[in-house]
């Protein structure tokens, strides 16, 4: 609990200076960092603690390149993503590495990319968001790496997602997401094909004291495939 309170303080207090340094100037790369009381993705629990996510991102033309971390407070999950993508228009496609060190094992490495050893998940994925309509709709595929069958085949675990956004004003949103798993996959452990996994209602707000601002969300999310419910906060820091 300590090590959650210093952390947090930790977040309060860089962005208080980030606050500070905003009228310098857009640049294209930024970082951020995200502390969430349980980390949840696509109705998928990681972790048994809270999670840090430490990221890097480059924006310009319409190109995008991240890299994130995420690393529990009790060691319980690790994570390494990179990814990269285009946005045209409303049209975003991108493609990402995801890489969990803590869930492969000794003999795997990080550099090693032999399509049957490998930990490494390469995903692409699309997102379309209307100009007109407050919405979103995101599919992906994994298309190469560790997301295996039992038979040791490709699994192509593809995943779609609808999600709605209500606007109160600048600093409150509320986002409803709907995610669906559309084959065998390791969304449902490679058992069941079609299947709901993601049912979300997502509420953003941001802190005030003064002049201070910090971004803050509570999501109540449900796995009616895996008949699970889950309730998260997140706090962020953006530069």
């Amino acid at each position: 609990m300590r090590r959650i309170l210093l952390i947090l303080f930790s977040v309060l207090c860089i962005q208080a200076s980030a606050q500070e340094s905003k009228d310098k100037g857009v640049s294209p790369l930024s970082a951020s960092l995200e502390l969430t009381s349980k980390y949840m993705w696509r109705g998928i629990e990681y972790g048994t603690s809270p999670v840090i996510f430490p990221s890097v991102n480059f924006s310009k033309g319409g190109i995008n390149v991240f890299a994130l971390g995420g690393y529990a407070t009790n060691g319980s999950h690790q994570e390494v993503d990179l990814g990269v993508g285009y946005t045209y228009k409303t049209i975003f496609v991108g493609l990402a590495d995801y890489y969990y060190p803590s869930a492969v094992g000794e003999k795997d490495g990080y550099f090693r990319w032999s399509g049957r050893e490998t930990g490494h998940y390469i995903e692409a994925y699309t997102t379309i968001t209307p100009e007109r309509f407050p919405v979103w709709l995101t599919a992906s595929t994994y298309i190469f790496g560790a997301d295996k069958k039992n038979n040791g085949k490709n699994a192509y675990s593809s995943y779609v997602e609808l999600g709605y956004h209500y606007d109160f004003n600048n600093d409150n949103k509320l986002n409803l997401i709907l995610g669906v798993a559309l084959n065998k996959s390791f969304y449902t452990n490679y058992e069941k094909g079609f299947s709901v996994v993601n049912m979300a209602l997502k509420y953003s707000t941001m802190f005030k004291l003064g002049s201070f601002r910090l971004p803050v969300s509570a999501s109540y999310i449900v796995n009616p495939y895996k008949e699970k419910s889950y309730v998260s906060l997140s706090v962020y820091l953006n530069s």
